[in-house]
């Protein structure tokens, strides 16, 4: 059995190497390092697949996120809304911005924004939600427009982990995760489902206007060398790291479909364990399909993680440590309980889902190169030892 990594990178490269080659060295050949064309001939093949008007690439998703909110216009003291269970990048901009944080619980089953908290939180003060697309199934977009709509609020999406995702409207329609609300953001960081070799970032908007913003925040403000018509930051996607993306966006889907693969052979596996919940998903905001295949498109398994019930989640975590099974726990801490980020404003009865979910939850292998001999032993060592 091939050694198993928690993403098969390497794996990954082997079966689109010549491709990836050859945009590396036409780069190494032209010297065009910087918004050179491979930038843009990337960005237009990004618009056709997320049928958005708009793709601005920039260093990485992080930035993606405060350039998002710099487009928006937020000042200091707004408050924006978001998940407490999720990476610290989307809170951590806020933060940067001087707007004011205010995490919000989550979803026991999708681990997604609960949409009753958010409607809670919201003050006078409230100006956007950022909801987080986590692990790759797409937020209650439905609730989420409405309450936008009704509070006259922003909505900026984390699409980090969720790029590849469609979420489908109570009324059937479809649209690509990012794509939905005021301005969506993802990162190219190596792992993701799209991933660059290096880092990597992108900005969605089908607003012109503030896609004319964003352009100009993304290089120091600039529209014209030398003329800085608004505040901005140096962030850019270099022309390498867009090669290497031009080179797997056409696999995009196929990854996700063997990402689902992979998700529907661990489900299988661990149905009939009672100490396991397998990850829901649901294919629009209130049916929970049942089921995981290529038609049902609304989760692309960024990650696939399971919640652990009896108590031993950090033995099973320590158990497949010395079996050389790689495993993460995202995330042992919650927001509301960082250092960094902590309140008075916050109370623990506020987040029951989120302080239950760092005890239970843990991530297995996930990627496209998952075979079925590998993911045997993975679960039929999690089912011997959690039973």
């Amino acid at each position: 059995m091939k050694k198993i990594q928690m993403v098969d990178l390497q794996g990954q490269y082997q079966q689109i190497k010549e491709t990836v080659d050859t945009s590396i060295q036409s780069v190494l050949d032209t010297s065009t390092y910087i918004n050179g064309p491979l930038v843009k001939d990337f960005q237009k093949d990004l618009e056709d697949y997320l049928e958005v008007k708009h793709v601005i690439p920039c260093a990485n998703g992080t930035d993606a996120l405060q350039i998002a909110m710099m487009g928006l216009g937020l000042q200091p003291g707004d408050e924006v809304i978001t998940a407490d269970f999720t990476f610290a990048a989307t809170v951590e901009v806020i933060a940067l911005l001087q707007l004011t944080p205010v995490l919000v619980d989550v979803e026991p089953d999708t681990f997604n924004i609960d949409i009753e908290a958010v409607k809670k939180a919201i003050t006078p003060r409230t100006k956007a939600i950022v909801p987080v697309h986590l692990f790759g199934q797409v937020a209650n977009m439905d609730a989420i427009l409405e309450i936008a709509k009704e509070h006259n609020l922003y909505i900026i999406e984390d699409n980090a982990q969720a790029i590849g995702a469609n979420y489908t409207f109570k009324d059937g329609r479809k649209q690509k995760a990012g794509t939905i609300g005021n301005v969506g953001t993802t990162s190219f960081f190596p792992s993701k489902n799209l991933g660059c070799y290096g880092d990597g970032g992108a900005i969605f908007t089908n607003d012109d206007e503030l896609a004319h913003t964003i352009r100009g925040i993304v290089n120091h403000g600039m529209y014209t060398r030398y003329y800085h018509d608004v505040v901005g930051v140096n962030s850019r996607l270099d022309s390498i790291q867009a090669g290497v993306l031009k080179a797997k966006l056409p696999h995009l889907d196929s990854y996700c479909n063997a990402r689902r693969n992979a998700a529907r052979f661990y489900n299988n596996a661990f149905a009939n364990n009672p100490n396991i919940i397998t990850p829901t998903t649901k294919s629009n905001a209130t049916k929970n399909c049942g089921q995981i295949c290529e038609v049902c498109d609304c989760h692309v398994f960024h990650q696939y993680t399971l919640q652990i019930t009896n108590g031993k989640r950090d033995e099973l975590h320590q158990h497949l440590l010395e079996k050389e099974i790689p495993n993460a726990i995202y995330y042992p801490v919650a927001l509301h309980a960082q250092k960094a980020y902590k309140d008075d404003r916050y109370n623990e009865a506020d987040f029951p889902v989120t302080n239950d979910l760092i005890k239970n939850v843990i991530s297995l292998p996930m990627h496209t190169e998952l075979d079925n001999e590998q993911l045997t032993f993975i679960t039929e060592t999690i089912n011997n030892f959690i039973k």
